[in-house]
């Protein structure tokens, strides 16, 4: 009786996740080549939201420009600069554009274009500091964003001037690391920091006449793969200098009016402002929240349910699998479980994997053990002697265990149901590391727009305290209805 039910939950969950990565990887074959281009949206001059939530920079117009005299598509996939290329590395994508520089390292593990901007690296304090030069670092902390050439630069320094280094995933954080005093300089490709600083940051490049590690920016598509559309980008690149677009492109960026891109000062200086003006940027993230959230539990808890059946069965090795999957899943961090099934395991299974798709799997792998430990912990409080009457009734173990044991197992722990249900809207958060545009990475790309880290950061935790509060008062409730 028990297979009999188990077997109809394991098909809809395998139909649905079949569903879901279709959904994210059908592509039509008569249309135009369609390239998966990865990148990193938190920066600007380079790549980032504009106020209107489009992706724009001077990589995003030079790849609109290669994509169109070519005639093929592409799908843009933003995320942390890391993971970006990592998919790259590992055949998730076909190339990356994320102003990242080209060098000797990253030769050895990427075919790369010939520079499409010349840049170096400065280095930053803030403009009040005693720091003056680099031997004033001694004894002090650098804050670096990891992955970066900026952050190979000025980690190569470190022994030389006896400074200590930080490190960031993200270009804002780093910046008001540096600004509140925690950390006392960075370094940083000097367009983008000069980006940062004309749209408000209160830092001061320390070498504006001498960068350091100069050198070229690049598109780097994977060693050995994805020739002609490398070839394309570098042919069409050749072409737009000697036409003009490139220039026109430069200029748009380095030296329009930031308001251009990030909007009037009375969006971006205001929380009300900011709140008004990417109200639709917002409700999409919640929206992405609440859909990963609801789906999560669901599937979750259907998962956590059968962990906590088998967690009880009579077989001693139903038994050992579950608490050998519950042990491993409670104990593996969520950001390392999605780093490893979105850019891991495509490498081992030879098969793309959708961000939605990985962050959904991540959500019931992890969330599923907790369930499946309080689910089973709730079925083994029924008091014995259930399952004993039950037994002298004439049910079979099986039959017991589902007529007796799991009704009340089940109404004991519908608050840590609901519980669950919080914890799993806050893990969603987590998920913005692999690209997926929930709120969090929603602040974090406003952000990079305009340098507001304290308000925007406010209003995203000012919206998860609203509905946690809400799930919180229902929590309350339904435990006084079952009481």
């Amino acid at each position: 009786m028990v297979k009999k039910r188990i077997k109809p939950l394991l098909a809809a969950l395998v139909a649905l996740f079949f569903a879901t990565f279709m959904a994210g990887t059908s592509v039509d074959a008569a249309s135009k080549p369609n390239y998966v281009i990865s990148t990193d949206a938190t920066y600007a001059p380079f790549d980032f939201q504009d106020k209107n939530n489009q992706y724009v920079g001077i990589d995003m117009d030079i790849l609109k420009e290669v994509a169109k005299r070519n005639n093929f598509t592409y799908t843009l996939k933003p995320m942390s600069f890391n993971a970006a290329a990592q998919m790259v590395a590992n055949g998730q994508a076909d190339g990356i554009i994320a102003g990242m520089m080209i060098n000797d390292s990253r030769k050895e593990v990427y075919d790369v274009s010939t520079p499409y901007y010349q840049s170096g690296v400065a280095w930053i304090t803030k403009p009040n500091s005693s720091i003056k030069s680099l031997d004033d670092l001694k004894g002090k902390t650098v804050a670096l964003k990891t992955g970066t050439a900026a952050a190979n630069y000025g980690a190569s320094l470190k022994d030389k001037y006896g400074f200590k280094v930080k490190y960031f995933n993200d270009t804002d954080t780093m910046y008001n690391d540096v600004v509140n005093g925690n950390t006392a300089a960075t370094f940083e490709d000097y367009p983008v920091i000069q980006y940062a600083i004309k749209n408000g940051v209160k830092l001061q490049v320390r070498n504006p006449k001498d960068l350091g590690n100069a050198g070229g920016v690049g598109f780097f598509v994977k060693k050995g793969e994805n020739a002609q559309l490398l070839s394309q980008f570098n042919t069409t690149l050749a072409a737009m200098k000697k036409d003009g677009t490139y220039d026109k492109i430069i200029n748009k960026y380095l030296n329009a009016s930031q308001s251009t891109f990030v909007g009037s000062e009375k969006d971006n200086k205001t929380t009300w402002g900011i709140l008004k003006s990417n109200q639709h940027a917002f409700w999409e993230g919640l929206l992405q929240t609440a859909i990963l959230t609801i789906a999560g539990i669901v599937l979750a808890s259907l998962w956590g349910l059968l962990l906590g059946i088998m967690g009880i069965s009579e077989w001693k090795f139903l038994r050992g699998l579950s608490t050998t999957i519950i042990y491993a899943f409670r104990g593996l961090p969520l950001m390392v479980l999605a780093f490893f099934i979105y850019i891991g395991l495509p490498g081992v299974i030879g098969m793309k994997i959708p961000a939605f798709t990985a962050g959904l799997l991540t959500l019931i792998l992890n969330e599923g053990a907790y369930t499946g430990a309080f689910v089973r912990g709730g079925f083994e409080s029924v008091d014995v002697g259930q399952m004993e009457a039950a037994r002298s009734l004439g049910l079979t173990h099986r039959q017991a265990i589902w007529k007796v044991i799991v009704p009340q197992g089940l109404k004991i722990t519908v608050p840590s149901f609901v519980n669950q249900f919080i914890i799993t809207l806050k893990d969603t958060s987590i998920l913005s590391a692999i690209g997926i545009l929930e709120l969090t990475q929603t602040g974090t790309l406003i952000v990079a727009r305009n340098s507001q880290g304290f308000r925007v950061w406010a209003i995203i935790a000012a919206i998860y305290l609203i509905v946690i509060t809400l799930l919180t008062w229902f929590s309350n409730w339904l435990k006084k209805k079952i009481a």
